[in-house]
């Protein structure tokens, strides 16, 4: 098993979005930080995956291909495009990725890599948004057209519904 954080928005759409991915064991949503100067809190998840399933790239891909990592919009730096890493490899791998997702859109890389450095969990209520209530308005609008581009783009990396 190997673990990863993403930072990429709202907590809940990453959560949802990893969640439906082949390979995925376990997500803990919540909020991460990194040293200074990304060391304010930021909405994330860590996702704990086996990466002969579910490759590191593959992974990384999929996280950049579902949030818009080009963008700069942060209230309160709440949102921070990220991929936190912890363990040998990670950085060169996420590097590489990053690099060739911004190159085939034509645009600066911005989604940042950050030592990880410390986890807390979002409160009870919010964890497993997704998956406790699908109809809820705001996984339909946002949630949803996220896990429709996964199984159109991604479709053998996919969980069944």
């Amino acid at each position: 098993m190997m673990r990863i954080g993403l930072g990429g928005g709202c907590h809940w759409c990453t959560e949802g979005v990893v969640q439906a991915l082949r390979g995925v064991t376990q997500v803990d949503q919540g909020f991460l930080r990194s040293d200074p100067p990304s060391n304010a809190w930021s909405e994330g998840v860590i996702a704990a995956f086996d990466p002969a399933v579910l490759p590191l790239d593959t992974l990384i891909e999929v996280h950049l291909r579902t949030h818009s990592g080009g963008g700069t919009y942060s209230p309160n730096g709440r949102y921070r495009s990220a991929v936190y890493v912890g363990e040998p490899g990670q950085r060169d791998i996420a590097t590489a990725v990053i690099a060739r997702v911004a190159a085939e859109r034509g645009e600066a890389a911005r989604t940042l890599i950050l030592p990880f450095r410390d986890f807390t969990s979002s409160e009870e209520r919010h964890r497993d948004y997704y998956l406790t209530d699908p109809n809820r308005p705001f996984c339909r609008r946002y949630i949803d057209p996220k896990l429709d581009f996964l199984r159109a783009q991604f479709a053998e990396i996919v969980r069944p519904r």
